[in-house]
């Protein structure tokens, strides 16, 4: 059986494509494996980050800023809740909606944790220079702004 050959601009997207999606895969499992060694799990760091950076949120807030549903984040809250991590309450301006804040203990796991995440996500990416950080950075929201700009 021949091998299908593609145009050169098929080719170019395909092979972004799949170098983009293995990239991803590596950096999210070396991520996680990171986190699980502070005996947390992804979204609830990315939650404990949200929160620690921006201060106490709205529940849709964070959902839109992880791009979870409602569903999901209600799981994660209840086990950063679990342990006294967050609060969530009533919010003072709209008191339909749920605003969820960091503890002090929730402050100190951010501050201890996410710092050396940083640090471990900074020797990930030393593979590349500054230079090409940016570039890899300005590149990857051209093309996540273009897309979803689409039809």
């Amino acid at each position: 059986m021949k091998k299908k050959k593609y145009d050169l601009k098929t080719e170019a997207a395909l092979s972004s494509w799949v170098k983009l999606a293995r990239a991803y895969s590596t950096i999210y499992k070396k991520a996680q494996e990171n986190i699980r060694s502070y005996g947390l799990t992804l979204p609830q760091l990315a939650v404990i980050e949200a929160i620690g950076h921006l201060g106490p949120l709205k529940v849709g807030e964070i959902c839109e800023k992880m791009l979870v549903s409602g569903g999901n984040m209600t799981l994660v809250l209840d086990n950063l809740e679990k342990l006294n991590f967050v609060e969530r309450r009533p919010s003072k301006k709209d008191r339909r909606s749920i605003e969820v804040k960091l503890t002090p203990k929730g402050k100190r796991v951010f501050n201890k944790y996410f710092v050396k995440h940083a640090d471990y996500i900074t020797d990930l990416f030393s593979v590349l220079s500054i230079k090409e950080q940016k570039q890899l950075a300005a590149l990857l929201k051209k093309l996540g702004v273009g897309i979803a700009q689409t039809k």
